[in-house]
Formats: structure tokens, sequence, C-alpha cells
């Protein structure tokens, strides 16, 4: 089989070889799957690069997500059988996922079965964005009808399914984003109101769209300067949501000033849930398929690659120009 391999550390386009592999079988508990697409995600790029906070063996082929169809189940596997369309993260033993390649191994305890439906681009970049949005705003966020829901970086994989998932709760969902177009993808995705932070203090528009009252829910993925400003328009009992730091820089919350308007500051740690309370991944999933079949939510692909393209797609990520998700197919 083939697969995109990284022998040295670098930059995608500079390391990334498209190149013969040994064929992957599944061993207890896992399934083989015929991978057709697989998403593009920031921790890729840093992979590549030594950047990451785990340092997989060289060689190794990056690729967390993707979706595909089951062609070999391992010993042990009787709730996934072969032909089953599948998604989730791939298995690899350098621990860098494994997906840009011809075909993956999953653990069959952790993948979920696609929606009816679901085209293969969509399933690709559906788990970790949908299902982190879903555990944020429902059982960290706590949101209900009528809440208003700040997003940052609406136009982003996790942002765009935070707002799809914000309005189908009934809430009035307020995004930010870098630019006219990318607000304009945000109005697109459902947000009643589009803030670009390039050209807007988005504090003051809030509190402008609220009479001063704030966001009850604001949903940050960005950090830094961007959570700093978010406490000074979020409500009475307003929940400020942690997903991620893209800004490159954590912040730190001033626990006075937390007492003082009193709200609060919600790690969102998904992945921590398939050890802590893994009953809330199928939960989560089932919610999730209901709103898709319904129409409610629709993953937000900005542009799909061949797999030859991969470092060319994983430099378009890099440089922030793309949107929701950006994936790669056979």
């Amino acid at each position: 089989m083939k697969a995109w391999l990284v022998s040295e550390l670098g930059d995608p386009q500079d390391v990334l070889k498209w190149t013969d592999v040994p064929d992957v079988q599944p061993g207890s508990g896992q399934v083989k799957v015929k991978v057709e697409a697989a998403a593009l995600n920031f921790p890729d790029i840093l992979l590549c690069q030594g950047k990451y906070q785990i340092t997989p063996t060289l060689p190794f082929t990056p690729g967390v997500e993707v979706s595909g169809e089951v062609v070999e189940v391992g010993e042990g596997v009787s709730t996934i059988k072969v032909g089953d369309k599948v998604f989730g993260g791939p298995q690899s033993a350098s621990g860098a996922g494994g997906g840009y390649a011809e075909y993956a191994l999953m653990s069959a305890a952790d993948i979920l079965t696609a929606p009816p439906g679901m085209p293969a681009e969509e399933a690709a970049g559906y788990l970790l964005t949908y299902q982190t949005s879903w555990v944020a705003l429902h059982t960290r966020g706590q949101i209900k009808a009528g809440d208003v829901v700040l997003v940052h970086a609406g136009a982003g994989g996790v942002g765009s399914s935070a707002i799809q998932i914000a309005k189908a709760a009934g809430a009035t969902v307020i995004a930010t984003a870098g630019g006219p177009a990318k607000k304009q993808v945000c109005l697109d995705l459902g947000a009643d109101h589009a803030i670009d932070y390039n050209s807007e203090d988005f504090a003051t528009v809030v509190k402008e769209i609220t009479n001063g009252r704030g966001a009850d829910i604001v949903y940050d993925p960005v950090g830094g300067d961007v959570f700093d400003k978010s406490t000074k328009c979020i409500a009475f009992e307003g929940r400020i949501l942690i997903i991620g730091f893209t800004s490159g820089r954590m912040a730190e919350s001033k626990t006075n000033h937390v007492l003082v308007k009193n709200y609060s500051v919600v790690g969102v740690h998904w992945g921590y849930y398939r050890k802590m309370r893994p009953e809330v991944i199928p939960e989560a999933d089932k919610a999730l398929a209901k709103l898709y079949a319904e129409g409610k939510i629709k993953p937000h692909i900005s542009k799909i690659y061949s797999f030859a393209e991969l470092p060319e797609a994983l430099v378009a990520l890099g440089s922030r120009k793309t949107t929701g998700k950006v994936v790669v197919v056979p």
C-alpha cells in the first residue's frame, strides 16, 4: 500500500513523500479501513515540524481524522462488520494517526458509524469538530433556548460546528471572524450576527447587540487576547468555554474578575471523556445524527483536494486562509 511518509522533520511540503509502506493488518479489537477521505488538522502540520506535544518515531504517517469502508476486522470485533462506513481517528504504532494512506487501522471501540447519507468527505471532518462543540455547549455550557452565544473563529472547523449546534438549540448566535469573506461564511452557517474582528471591537458590538447584558456563553478556541476581551462582554452567570489556543498564547484568568462579574471559565477537553465519561460520546453521536437527519447541521467543507495534493492542502490550512474543514480524497 502507499502512504504519505515523514522520514525527517520539517514543513509538510518539504518532508511528506508518497511512497510504498508495509500493508497494515488489524490486531485484536481493530479494523482495517479503506480510506475514502481524510480531514486536515493543525496538529498534522505540527507533527511534521516536530512541534506537537507528542513526538512520533520516524518515519511516520500523519492524519488524525478519516472516514472510509471497513475491509477487514480483527479478533474480538463484533460491533463493526466488513462493509460498514465509519469515521474517527486512526491508530498507528508511531502515535501520529496514520490516516494519510490508502488503508488505516482504527479501534473498533472508538470509531463511529457514519449517519445515513453522509458523504465521506463530510464524515472525515465530523467527529472532532461536532463532538467537541456538542460537549462544549450542552455538557459543559448547559446551553438553553434564548441564550446568547458568542462563537469565536466562527468560520473555522470547530467554530462552524458551534454556530450550527447553538442555533439548533435555540440560541442567538454572534460569531467573530477575520475579514468580510469569513464574516459572510458565519452568516451563511446561520449566525444571527457576525463581527469582523479585524475592523470591529467585538466586545463593544456584543454589548450593543445585547443592550449591555453580554453573552451567556463564549465559545473560545482562540485564547490569548480574545479570551481577555471576552471577559469584558460576558453576561452575569455566563460561561466562557475554553476550547483551545490557536492564537498561541494561553491567557490567565483573573479570579477576582471572575468573582465580581459572577461568571465561569470552563475547560473543554473532549478527548478526556473517552476515559472519564465514555458514555457521553455515544449520547452526543445520537443527538448529532438526529440533527443531521433533520438538516440542522451540515459539516462545512471549504475545499476538497486529491490525495496527491496533500502537501499543498496543508500549506493552505497553515496559512489560515481556509474555512471550515479541508479534506483530501483518493
